[in-house]
């Protein structure tokens, strides 16, 4: 199974921004072999506008894209306008049952604050998902804030908050393969309930850290994505690829 992860478009309906997203999904579009899902994890537009979301549903529409919301995305307009739903402020929880696994992305937004976090709601919606996938079947977590720091420091003051309440559900279960993420700009790996902990880099800018030259968003290198292979068992790999 051959998964594509893209986060952080920021689409806001100005050229740059799109031709970078489009520029990603063209290259997704030319594989010699389809992948079997997009993961999308948020902040999919830069100020969760309806028009914003007008602009990623046309860029999504006819592609396996599986998203969810980061700090960026508004709740309301989101569930309106890409999930066909009435607007509402609960959490954007969802689950997606593909041949080779269960895909549960949670909503780790807190509305009007750039921090994450996964209220009781949605801890109880994951450890049930997690509960009820089919037996055998790996399970992949998503959400956008990553759960542990990733040594930059601007993304780690608004990272995750409550990441034991989150690893304590995740322990009770021993079908996750592994946790994927995105909101830091920059690939990353770690771990996280001693499982694989997945970070998309950004589509619209590469944050960089604090020992590279230069400081702060860089919007001059490439997009770039992960592909995440899983067999069966539950084994995760995941190659990295910048898109020129």
């Amino acid at each position: 199974m051959i998964l594509a992860h893209i986060s952080d478009l920021h689409l806001d309906g100005e050229p740059r921004a799109t031709k970078r997203a489009e520029r990603v999904f063209a290259f997704l579009d030319r594989l010699h072999r389809p992948v079997d899902a997009i993961l999308l994890t948020g902040d999919i537009t830069d100020h969760g506008t309806e028009a914003e979301y007008e602009q990623a549903k046309a860029l999504l529409r006819e592609r396996p894209v599986l998203p969810c919301p980061g700090n960026h995305d508004a709740r309301g307009p989101y569930r309106k306008v890409l999930l066909g739903e009435p607007a509402s402020e609960g959490p954007v929880n969802t689950v997606h049952d593909l041949p080779g696994a269960r895909i549960l992305l949670a909503d780790s937004t807190v509305p009007g604050r750039p921090h994450g976090y996964l209220d009781d709601e949605t801890l109880a919606w994951l450890d049930a998902g997690l509960s009820g996938a089919p037996a055998g079947k790996p399970v992949l977590v998503g959400f956008h804030h990553p759960p542990i720091p990733l040594h930059s420091p601007f993304i780690d003051e608004i990272r995750l908050r409550g990441a034991e309440r989150l690893a304590e559900v995740l322990r009770r279960h021993g079908n996750v393969a592994a946790v994927l993420c995105g909101h830091a700009h920059s690939a990353a790996a770690g771990t996280f309930a001693g499982l694989p902990l997945l970070v998309a880099p950004g589509v619209v800018s590469t944050f960089r850290l604090p020992w590279e030259t230069g400081t702060g968003l860089d919007g001059g290198q490439p997009p770039a994505l992960a592909f995440h292979l899983l067999d069966p068992g539950g084994t995760i790999t995941t190659h990295y690829r910048l898109v020129v």
